[in-house]
């Protein structure tokens, strides 16, 4: 992943602020919008008026707000309450797809983030949405396309998925170079050497930040850091070994639990 420049830093940023302002100035009740963006930049603290569902087609997402994190990985999304604060990270290259939605009188505004699993129906729908976008108003293609994207939306499966993510600042610089880069070996000693703690300092700031074992949570980056290559089609049994795991069944095991699928599953899928 290349260093961001100033220039290529300025134009995310304006980006951003012209896609805020074409969401604010718009009536429609739905809007859908397309991103591709490089791996270290962070879409800056904002919030919106409508509630967003951000789906992740490629790469793996962080998204901040003052009460959590979620880590979002390929082929799910995160549906953001309107009026929440929040910041988005690329821990990679990311091409993602939005859906902004205006409050609906009768339905329920959700009080937190919550991590969804999108089915190739709402990814197809959500495709498709996006070429009719420039529709004219009442096109009946664009309104059935858009009537049923809404109804999938509202039904996709929530997964206790996220990787939990310190607060820490310089805990959290560790592990997001880890993310970029991870190391089946890595040490507890070599973390807290790094930060200048003993190791029982840092087994307990780490649990304290996290809610888990560092090993528990080393476990489970390299789950998430396996995403992108399992979508590329690495063989499962490949991806199980780079990721430290001594055997394919330990590896599924762990990401059934985190992604309620298998490996091979989901590499077929993505």
């Amino acid at each position: 992943m290349e260093k961001l420049t100033a220039k290529t830093l300025s134009a995310l940023n304006d980006d951003h602020y012209r896609n805020l302002a074409w969401m604010e100035q718009s009536e429609a009740e739905v809007l859908v919008h397309s991103t591709e963006i490089p791996g270290g930049y962070t879409v800056p603290v904002h919030h919106h008026r409508r509630t967003q569902i951000l789906c992740v087609f490629r790469g793996v997402v962080l998204v901040a707000t003052d009460s959590g994190r979620w880590m979002i990985p390929p082929g799910h999304a995160l549906l953001i309450p309107r009026g929440l604060a929040h910041a988005v990270e690329m821990l990679s290259d990311v091409s993602m797809r939005s859906l902004y939605i205006s409050p609906r009188d009768g339905k329920a505004v959700p009080g937190a983030p919550k991590v969804l699993e999108v089915t190739d129906l709402a990814r197809s729908l959500l495709l498709e949405a996006l070429k009719l976008r420039e529709a004219p108003a009442g096109h009946g293609k664009a309104r059935l396309v858009y009537a049923l994207l809404l109804e999938e939306m509202e039904s996709l499966p929530e997964r206790p998925l996220g990787l939990p993510f310190p607060l820490h600042e310089r805990l959290a610089d560790l592990c997001r170079r880890y993310l970029r880069n991870p190391a089946p070996d890595a040490r507890i000693d070599d973390w807290a050497e790094s930060l200048a703690m003993s190791r029982r300092t840092f087994t307990r700031l780490f649990r304290e930040e996290t809610g888990l074992s560092f090993v528990t949570w080393r476990q489970q980056a390299c789950v998430f850091a396996s995403l992108p290559k399992l979508a590329e089609g690495w063989p499962v049994t490949h991806v199980a070994l780079e990721a430290g795991y001594e055997s394919v069944p330990a590896f599924t095991t762990m990401f059934k639990r985190m992604l309620g699928t298998s490996p091979r599953s989901y590499s077929m899928q993505h």
